[in-house]
């Protein structure tokens, strides 16, 4: 069966205020398809799930002062991923060995470790996620930019009480 002969996929109507578990659903769905694609990228890496998560959680780390490199250290790591300090350490082992991070020392503080992302590291998930993007913009090209900026809103909002929820358990 080509493309052209597939049923096309319908998008469900727009919830409305009594549709929450619609909403709900369509929020889990899409958590769902984002972390089987980190799944994907996982296993086209030769990366753990945890290891990608790692990854990510360095490569969003703040650039340091007047935009300088950043990082992120193992123990601040540790907390965002709920990792023990020797799972961090083998997850950071993992990731340096296929060269996706090197450890430094803090210039400021040499009893401090930064884990910084390398350049390839970054390569290789743009690559893989280019699609991802590519079809985020479409699908943001349907919408106006009232409409975006309340669903930019809404799962900002979304993320934060998650991840407030997240951190009290």
């Amino acid at each position: 069966m080509t493309l052209s002969e597939q049923e096309p996929i319908t998008t469900p109507p727009p919830p409305g205020p009594s549709d929450t578990p619609v909403l709900g659903r369509l929020l889990q769905d899409l958590a769902s398809e984002m972390n089987l694609l980190g799944h994907g990228f996982a296993a086209a890496s030769g990366l753990h799930a945890t290891d990608v998560q790692a990854l990510l959680a360095v490569m969003r780390a703040a650039p340091g002062p007047a935009g300088g490199p950043g990082g992120i250290t193992p123990g601040r790591l540790g907390e965002e991923l709920a990792l023990s300090s020797g799972a961090v350490t083998a997850v950071l082992d993992r990731l340096e060995r296929a060269g996706h991070v090197r450890r430094t020392r803090d210039a400021a503080d040499r009893r401090q470790v930064l884990v910084h992302y390398l350049p390839g590291a970054g390569r290789m998930a743009a690559e893989w996620f280019a699609p991802v993007a590519r079809r985020t913009e479409a699908v943001r090209g349907e919408f106006t930019a009232a409409e975006l900026a309340a669903v930019a809103r809404f799962l900002g909002r979304m993320t934060g009480e998650l991840e407030e929820l997240r951190r009290s358990r």
